[in-house]
């Protein structure tokens, strides 16, 4: 049985351990930290549980896409969905006017064109478009057996400004349509608008929040590799990928033991993998172009829990700003911050009517916390305390001006900056979402899943993109190299094989 080794067990990880050991392989997944998950980790504190990095899912409804994956790898029934508000997952708040996304194309097209009546006929060639781009993907591929190619080659290369300015007249509208991009984190002039359009159709087709926290996707994979006779191993630092001549032969972890591979997945961020391989197989120049590929802005997170029955569950995501556009907002001097936020609930039960827990997010750059930069969780020291303390403070009022009444219904919160996500994630800078996408880059900016030492696979957020459908798109390429890829679409399709 041909050994695999993966690296990292957040969700990249463990998706490829499950279909790699299903389909034969003898999978060993390696984890660095006491907890598996990565970005599906939560925590506890005084009683409540939060969610550390995925706040919700789309496509999930019966027949959709992640419903098809989520039943191929036996979560259906593991994991509990509770659906968002159809009639408004998404709430801009944008100059004083509040704005909400409802599901489904044609109520999309209806909502936008009670608020922009002048623009009808262009929301729907935007959706349309929308609609096209998504269904040219590589997941949809897998599954339809259809694919254009050509579609998507043209919105990697255009910015998501360039292709709303050529659609549409009307500036607010042009700012409502990606006033969720704290999702994603996008830039002006530089984020594909092939990113947008997955990201609007994934949750377009429906949004839930994922009830008792997203570890439970974690705990169920990695109780299901182990049914089958994989191995997911915590506290194993890989600290080298060991090669000879030719390709890799095993990794070797911080506790100095040696694991021999056949196969290795990394789906650790590129930085940290770089950091493991010192072969003259990765040439210089592919060395340097992911040493210097940018990274995606990182995020200040807060994390409420709510005095007993106080506050209403808002079956909704929030986005606030306090500029006039949901543009630039990585770009802020202190006196500004922050310039956006992004507030969930968190779900307990399926519809709730009251929360227990919420978090809200606010872009933040590594330089705000670099003079802590190589401390320890808990031992940063009193000022990085009171840092975290004035800008909670501060993220408190800003949420309060949108939603009265908010602050008294504090019971205690609990905060991260860009320095937590380094130490529990290892992704560069802290970033929210590891590699950014930059049109001006394209290739050059893409982190392949193939690489020069023939039996290295990478797979996770960076190889094509973050979020449950990014990630599963990685995970399903790195995968179609070791299993054929007819096969892996009748399984996900329920066929015999």
């Amino acid at each position: 049985m041909s050994k695999v080794i993966i690296i990292g067990s957040g969700l990249g990880g463990l998706t490829c351990g499950y279909i790699l050991q299903k389909n034969g392989y003898d999978v060993t997944i390696l984890e660095q930290s006491h907890q598996i998950g990565g970005c599906l980790q939560c925590f506890q504190r005084d009683g409540v549980k939060f969610d550390t990095g995925m706040h919700l899912i789309g496509s999930a409804a019966k027949g959709q896409k992640i419903q098809r994956l989520m039943n191929y790898m036996g979560l259906t029934d593991k994991v509990q969905l509770s659906p968002l508000d159809t009639d408004g997952y998404d709430t801009i708040a944008l100059r004083g006017q509040h704005f909400r996304f409802p599901n489904g194309k044609e109520p999309f097209i209806s909502r936008m064109g009670e608020y922009f009546p002048k623009e009808k006929d262009n929301l729907r060639r935007y959706a349309d478009l929308v609609s096209h781009i998504a269904s040219a993907s590589a997941l949809q591929f897998l599954l339809s057996s259809q694919r254009s190619l050509t579609t998507i080659l043209e919105y990697r290369t255009r910015s998501i400004n360039e292709v709303l300015d050529e659609l549409f007249h009307d500036a607010l509208l042009k700012d409502v349509l990606v006033g969720n991009i704290p999702l994603y984190a996008a830039e002006r002039n530089k984020t594909p608008f092939s990113l947008h359009a997955f990201i609007m159709d994934f949750y377009n087709q429906s949004a839930y929040r994922i009830v008792g926290g997203s570890d439970a996707i974690a705990q169920s994979l990695a109780q299901s590799i182990r049914e089958m006779g994989g191995e997911v191993l915590v506290r194993k630092k890989v600290c080298r990928i060991v090669c000879d001549d030719t390709q890799a032969t095993g990794v070797e972890t911080a506790d100095l033991n040696y694991y021999p591979a056949n196969q290795i997945v990394s789906t650790v961020h590129p930085a940290r993998l770089l950091e493991m391989l010192d072969t003259k197989l990765i040439r210089p120049a592919f060395r340097n172009r992911l040493s210097s590929t940018p990274n995606t802005i990182g995020c200040f997170s807060l994390y409420v829990k709510f005095k007993e029955g106080a506050m209403p569950y808002l079956p909704t995501n929030y986005y606030g700003y306090s500029r006039p556009s949901p543009w630039d907002c990585e770009r802020y001097d202190d006196a500004e911050w922050p310039t956006n936020f992004l507030y969930m609930h968190h779900c307990h039960a399926e519809a709730p009517r009251h929360a227990r827990s919420g978090v809200v997010l606010s872009y933040m750059k590594m330089s705000d916390v670099a003079r802590w930069q190589g401390t320890a969780v808990g031992h940063r020291g009193s000022d990085y305390e009171d840092f975290k303390r004035r800008h909670a403070e501060r993220l408190i009022q800003e949420v309060e001006k949108h939603q009265p009444g908010f602050a008294s219904t504090i019971e205690s919160y609990y905060t991260a900056t860009p320095l937590t996500y380094l130490s529990y994630t290892g992704t560069e800078d802290g970033s929210m979402y590891g590699v950014a996408k930059d049109v001006s880059r394209e290739l050059a900016g893409r982190v392949p899943h193939r690489t020069k030492v023939p039996n290295l696979l990478l797979a996770g957020q960076n190889v094509n993109s973050h979020g449950i459908m990014g990630v599963l798109v990685g995970t399903i390429a790195a995968c179609s190299e070791l299993v054929p890829p007819q096969k892996l679409l009748k399984q996900i399709q329920g066929e015999d094989i």
